[in-house]
């Protein structure tokens, strides 16, 4: 049923969906109403303007590659996570590597506690904006209190013509304990699927991509029994299972980071997009060269010890081709 665009060359008709989490994407400047403190200049982590731009710098370098083995164009659209605000966004767009492709932005304040929140990158010339929204994530912690986390977003538009939705998505971390927290990521996928299914009650048959930092494998059970139904196809449980992974926790790959498709994009209809190929990308200088962590992301810090690296996420893509 499913085909995969496996061609050595590039492609005129291939397009790149991209997610990448950026690692604690702050600016430098103290935001007295979250918990940014560590990433200031005088916070533990001796956060500076250098420093920033340097990872700035770096992450541009790192959008602006994906999918080019495949598509003669940079990413049509990037989800992106753990940014703390528009202003970073903006930086990030506007360095040397993305500036020329002009990204637009969508993004919301959310209330999560440290400040972090979820964005979409989209270039102009291949994606229409139509619509945006959020939609909170609603969680008790222990004492009955609410769990101040990232919201949902919801993103309308027009890819090459084409009407789809995207959903970007952080969910709760496993900082407590797989276990412990598994039901706040449950409670997330049900909300992805609530949204899904506005979206499908107002415009049959619509194009939707699910995408995010799930905090949780394919074969979880919030991704596998709670999202991905008869709706979706996740390509990244096959990436997992051939050893595929996007980070690594206590020397065990995960891939938390994962986009998902509603099927009907493997229909081929004129005009039209279908998926071809899913990939991780995990190229040889985003990974530590040496030493313990090796072949491990490279990431900012280890701890409190800056590394000066990209984050601790590779990025994922997948081709999708206009028919």
């Amino acid at each position: 049923m499913f085909s995969y665009f496996k061609s050595p060359g590039k492609n005129n008709k291939a397009y790149t969906i991209a997610f990448y989490n950026l690692e604690n994407l702050f600016d430098t400047i103290d935001n007295p109403n979250t918990l940014d403190d560590d990433f200031t200049p005088k916070g533990k982590k001796n956060w500076n303007y250098k420093r920033y731009k340097r990872k700035i710098k770096k992450l541009g370098n790192v959008i602006a590659q994906l999918g080019t083995e495949r598509s003669y164009h940079s990413p049509a659209i990037v989800g992106v996570v753990e940014v703390e605000n528009q202003t970073v966004l903006t930086d990030l767009v506007a360095t040397n590597y993305l500036k020329k492709h002009n990204y637009g932005i969508v993004h919301y304040d959310s209330p999560d506690e440290r400040g972090i929140d979820v964005a979409l990158l989209y270039k102009k010339e291949l994606f229409e904006l139509l619509h945006s929204e959020t939609f909170p994530l609603y969680l008790e912690n222990e004492n009955g209190d609410r769990d101040y986390t990232r919201d949902v977003l919801l993103v309308k538009g027009n890819l090459n013509g084409e009407l789809i939705y995207i959903l970007v998505n952080h969910w709760p971390s496993r900082r407590s304990g797989e276990n412990s927290t598994e039901k706040k990521r449950i409670k997330a996928a049900e909300l992805n699927t609530f949204i899904v299914d506005k979206i499908t009650s107002e415009t049959e048959n619509a194009k939707i991509i699910v995408m995010g930092d799930f905090n949780d494998d394919p074969s979880s059970i919030s991704v596998k029994k709670h999202l991905v139904n008869n709706t979706f196809y996740n390509p990244m449980e096959r990436l997992l299972t051939t050893g595929n992974g996007t980070l690594n926790y206590k020397k065990t790959w995960h891939l938390f980071d994962q986009i998902l498709f509603s099927k009907n994009f493997f229909t081929i209809e004129e005009k039209k997009h279908s998926f071809k190929y899913a990939e991780v990308f995990d190229k040889k200088f985003l990974k530590v060269w040496k030493g313990k962590y090796k072949e491990n992301p490279f990431r900012t810090y280890i701890g409190k010890w800056y590394q000066g690296g990209f984050s601790d996420h590779f990025p994922v893509y997948v081709y999708l081709k206009k028919n």
